[in-house]
């Protein structure tokens, strides 16, 4: 009889598991292939491919970073839903992605760091919510500074004034969304920065609204 998972697939599930434990996120692709000395990273992926039709990865988008274990997967290994533990133990813990540029649009999001304790007056739902760690000084009159942590609610919609997480182009940046004679423009608050005028040809999509702002002081 056919086993159900491979041998190597209960290997690189069982590391991910054990990655996501000691750093509170997934590993990445190439995190995958060094450790399992997989010389390139299509390999990894195909593993992780399979084991998503299984249903013992769920896979939220292309990217490595978003893939949790399924309830399905927590058995296979013999153990309990660690996530679902930490998600108990910290229930205002969201997961910590990337960098945005507030400055120029020059980081792509979809690059989970770790994972960052919040206010729970900052959030809405917990579920639609995420932390982006910001990188540059177009926000500074808004107060928002470099290496400030936003709160950010998921939704494809803003009101006038709302300082939102949108992608242009493939990049991330945040500023305030302002839609006037059916153009909309992201407007910085640093007269250093000129507002960013989304053209008929632009890929633009709105990622969200920031529903908070927090910093770590040394």
């Amino acid at each position: 009889m056919k086993q159900e998972i491979t041998l190597r697939q209960k290997e690189i599930l069982g590391f991910i598991a054990e990655f996501g434990q000691e750093n509170g996120y997934p590993p990445s692709l190439r995190d995958i292939a060094n450790h399992f000395g997989i010389a390139s990273t299509n390999g990894v992926s195909g593993h992780l491919e399979a084991l998503v039709n299984k249903n013992f990865l769920s896979k939220e988008s292309n990217s490595s970073r978003a893939l949790a274990i399924t309830d399905k997967g927590w058995q296979v290994l013999g153990l309990e839903n660690q996530q679902t533990e930490r998600d108990e133990e910290n229930p205002y813990s969201l997961p910590l992605l990337g960098r945005v540029a507030a400055g120029f649009p020059i980081m792509h999001y979809d690059n989970i760091e770790g994972s960052v304790v919040v206010d729970p007056s900052m959030m809405r739902e917990r579920k639609d919510s995420f932390a982006l760690k910001v990188k540059g000084d177009s926000m500074i009159n808004a107060g928002i500074f470099e290496g400030d942590i936003v709160v950010v609610h998921k939704q494809l919609f803003a009101s006038n004034g709302d300082i939102v997480v949108a992608q242009i182009d493939g990049e991330v940046t945040v500023k305030t969304y302002l839609r006037k004679n059916n153009q909309i423009i992201l407007l910085p608050a640093n007269e250093k920065y000129e507002p960013i005028v989304i053209g008929q040809n632009s890929n633009f999509t709105l990622i969200g609204k920031v529903t908070g702002v927090t910093r770590c002081l040394n």
